[in-house]
């Protein structure tokens, strides 16, 4: 076999046949309900348990399922990494855990609920992983001289990183409020960075399980930024002083030959589901995807690794304020500077993916893990190209997973007007049931307006409309996204807003989220962050699998330019969310 498998392969009406079987048959696996433009499908009924199994008390009738006591191990409740010590390089050791906020804005909390409570369900949220291809030629690193965050010093470990995640969750003994299982992870988008076809078979064998070789181009070393003998980044196997190690980063002698050896997932031992982020459908998360000229120097042997200040200013600034979402400006630079490129080795894995091709991807049996084949995508989602669908959850709770990519260009989002309307018709069909809706944008991130090129007069509907839409459905209960990096919980009057922090920057953090009927006239959505498995502590001379995971976390930390905020407040973190039972 080869060092990745292909993510292109093609799928035949067989297998299409036999993945949506596979949705709609495998019991405990979730059911997709829509994927598309037409009015939402009533839920047909559910053969063997649904995904979450009532738990703790269940309602006569309902499909029991005995609960694990409830624990706080492997959860920041228990400890969180924290920094000792002080100066430029900071090292982590455990630290105390974050304690749980109960709040009240939309429901007031009634005391004895806690004796009362039923399980609805219970679930992970991950978000903004992020696996990287770091020899990409189309990363822009040099833009650090403008933008710190460009170049990110633990980047080359997010494969490992993403394997100790999953090895977490695999771990937890079930909902630590509750002791529900843990019926499935949901990821919330940018599961990818580049948008490459080498970093969405390395997430979908990450998720499923599998070995995965985190390298492209040639085989036996790295050829990036981090070899490059350039000051901008930093050299970890080398004595050269640069700009990182000016400010304490180590030297790690070994450390690019092991963040491109291969590594394995055992794969998440339950059902997951997908969504759609910038960074899976956009080159560089921002470009309008499409364009000849990126897709042939992505896999071709040239990588420009420094360009004038003023230079990565200006494209920057382009970037930020959405000026030039079809990349011309990029273009013209990466065309006016082959002289100054460095000479790598070319590899096709790093070709872009298609939104059809991330859709054939997931619905491959060779990534369906414990399922559900397609994740949440099925065959329809594959004819009719949307990347949008309801999925069934538990027994009177639905899923919803939005598309909020704009392929128009730039990193905000928006939804069009098509799956606008199939979203309102969808929870008006399902009002019977509580709704949990997912997505990649957070309502305040949701500005990007411009028309979609595959849909030029089609309306674009932007955050503020599609809060207004979700208040207007009673039933929708909670709004879980990411894209921010940051943890955020806001209420909007019914229901509650739910940003979890990316897995890329510090705290690298996964969220689990239990869903309970206190059995008083209100819910509460009880939410609890994870870490990775990988040990707090590091040891610059483990460079083992467990070893790396650790060093990406506290990387991650030390990074410079690394925003102090992304752990948001404590209301943020660990929480008891009321509503109103209607």
């Amino acid at each position: 076999m080869s060092r990745t498998r292909s993510v292109t392969s093609v799928v035949d009406r067989r297998a299409l046949l036999a993945a949506v079987g596979a949705v709609g048959a495998s019991a405990g696996l979730g059911l997709a309900l829509g994927p598309g433009s037409g009015s939402a499908v009533a839920a047909p009924p559910v053969t063997g348990r649904p995904a979450v199994r009532r738990a703790v008390r269940a309602e006569p009738g309902a499909p029991t399922a005995p609960a694990a006591a409830p624990s706080t191990a492997g959860t920041t409740l228990r400890t969180v990494a924290a920094p000792r010590g002080s100066g430029g390089y900071r090292r982590l050791a455990d630290g105390p855990g974050w304690s749980r906020v109960v709040r009240s804005e939309l429901a007031a909390a009634k005391s004895g609920r806690t004796d009362r409570r039923t399980a609805l369900a219970s679930f992970v949220q991950f978000t903004d992983l992020h696996v990287v291809d770091v020899q990409h030629p189309l990363r822009a690193e040099f833009l650090r001289s403008e933008l710190i965050s460009a170049f990110r010093p633990q980047e080359a470990l997010s494969v490992a990183g993403a394997v100790s995640l999953v090895e977490r969750v695999n771990g937890l003994r079930g909902g630590p409020v509750t002791g529900a299982p843990l019926g499935f992870v949901m990821t919330t988008g940018d599961n990818t960075d580049n948008n490459a076809k080498s970093e969405l078979d390395w997430f979908l064998t990450a998720m499923s399980g599998g070995r995965i070789t985190p390298n492209t181009g040639d085989p036996r070393h790295y050829e990036g930024v981090q070899n490059s003998g350039r000051k901008l980044y930093w050299q970890p196997d080398s004595a050269l002083r640069d700009a990182d190690k000016e400010l304490g980063f180590p030297r790690l002698d070994g450390f690019l030959d092991a963040a491109i050896r291969s590594v394995n997932s055992p794969g998440l031992r339950m059902p997951w589901y997908s969504t759609v982020g910038n960074h899976d459908g956009l080159p560089g998360g921002c470009y309008a995807p499409g364009k000849d000229f990126f897709a042939d120097f992505a896999v071709g042997g040239r990588k420009l690794e420094t360009v004038a200040k003023a230079e990565a200013a200006a494209l920057w600034d382009a970037v930020e304020k959405g000026k030039d979402p079809k990349g011309k400006q990029y273009e013209e630079l990466l065309r006016t500077r082959t002289r100054q490129m460095r000479r790598v080795t070319p590899d096709p894995l790093r070709a872009p993916f298609t939104p059809r091709e991330y859709l054939k991807a997931h619905l491959d049996p060779q990534y369906a893990g414990a399922g559900p084949v397609g994740h949440g995508y099925t065959a329809a989602n594959l004819e009719t190209n949307r990347l949008y669908y309801a999925f069934r959850i538990s027994d009177g709770v639905l899923g919803i997973s939005l598309d909020t990519t704009n392929s128009g260009g730039h990193y905000e989002g928006s939804l069009g007007a098509a799956q606008f309307r199939w979203l309102d018709r969808t929870l008006a069909a399902h009002r019977d049931d509580h709704v949990l809706v997912f997505s990649h944008h957070t309502g305040k991130t949701m500005r990007n307006l411009r028309p979609d090129p595959a849909r030029p007069t089609e309306k674009r509907h932007g955050g503020d409309e599609v809060i207004a839409l979700l208040k207007g459905h009673r039933n929708v209960l909670a709004w879980i996204n990411g894209h921010s990096h940051k943890n955020e919980i806001i209420p909007h009057g019914t229901f509650w807003e739910i940003s979890t922090a990316s897995h890329v920057d510090f705290p690298q953090l996964a969220r689990v989220i239990e869903l309970v009927d206190n059995h008083d006239g209100t819910l509460s959505l009880f939410t609890t962050l994870v870490e990775s498995a990988a040990p707090h502590r590091t040891d610059f001379d483990d460079l083992s699998q467990t070893g790396l995971a650790s060093l990406y976390r506290e990387l991650s930390f030390n990074a410079p330019g690394a925003r102090t905020s992304l752990a948001g407040d404590p209301g943020d973190r660990n929480t008891e969310l009321l509503l109103k039972r209607r």
